[in-house]
């Protein structure tokens, strides 16, 4: 009864982290706990008992990188949104492919950690030489995070994939314009409005890996335009 909830986290933390190699694991659970302190400032403890060591991190990470492109950061709206991916079809890591939930946890965090394509082509060369061929929901789940990549840029905020048509909604952000939209659809018949932030493609695909590829052509077509308009003005 005399002990802390503080004392008591660390109690719960020892005790789920008692493996060989869990020491990092339970020191970053102190932080957590704990707080880690104010990088930025000399107080010993400060926002990251609330948001957590991870969150703060990013959050930390954020701001710098927008301070070094000279720009403010929006305190309104600290976190970027990612753009959502829906191929309807499994996209994880299965149990019979990776048994460790913790390696996989890892895994996950580094895969939402790389920022291109280069960085995603590795971690996939190291899971096939550690785990062996990707099975299906794996290969979905690097190809969804691909298409993350690519349509961030273009401020795409959802894309859903079906077997009959893909739907893209933007972002209030997009950089792309009405004209972008409208002289596409011009060029593609298939490419339709589907209200005042959605575009409706109507292509089949049958399998999750060819819907993909639909959804990235359909990206680069995006961009490959933005860019032809760019280079008309004057």
């Amino acid at each position: 009864d005399a002990l802390t909830a503080a004392a008591k986290k660390r109690l719960e933390a020892i005790q789920m982290m008692e493996d060989l190699g869990s020491g990092f694991f339970l020191a970053m659970q102190d932080l957590e706990i704990r707080g880690a302190g104010e990088v930025l400032g000399d107080s010993q403890s400060g926002d990251i008992q609330e948001v957590g060591f991870s969150l703060y991190t990013d959050l930390l990470n954020q701001a710098v990188k927008a301070l070094k492109q000279g720009k403010t950061w929006d305190l309104e709206a600290p976190l970027e949104v990612a753009t959502e991916i829906n191929l309807h079809a499994p996209a994880l890591l299965p149990v019979d492919y990776c048994g460790d939930i913790q390696e996989r946890l890892v895994l996950y965090k580094r895969l939402a950690n790389c920022e291109v394509e280069e960085d995603l082509d590795a971690l996939r060369e190291e899971l096939i030489d550690r785990f062996g061929l990707l099975p299906e929901p794996a290969q979905v789940l690097l190809e969804c995070h691909r298409l993350r990549l690519t349509g961030h840029p273009l401020g795409i905020r959802k894309v859903d994939a079906n077997a009959d048509h893909i739907v893209i909604q933007f972002a209030r952000s997009t950089p792309l314009e009405p004209q972008d939209i409208i002289l596409l659809m011009h060029a593609k018949p298939h490419y339709r409005l589907a209200g005042p932030d959605r575009l409706k493609v109507l292509l089949k695909g049958a399998t999750p890996m060819e819907r993909a590829a639909q959804v990235r052509g359909v990206l680069r077509e995006l961009a490959a335009t933005r860019q032809k308009s760019q280079a008309l003005k004057p």
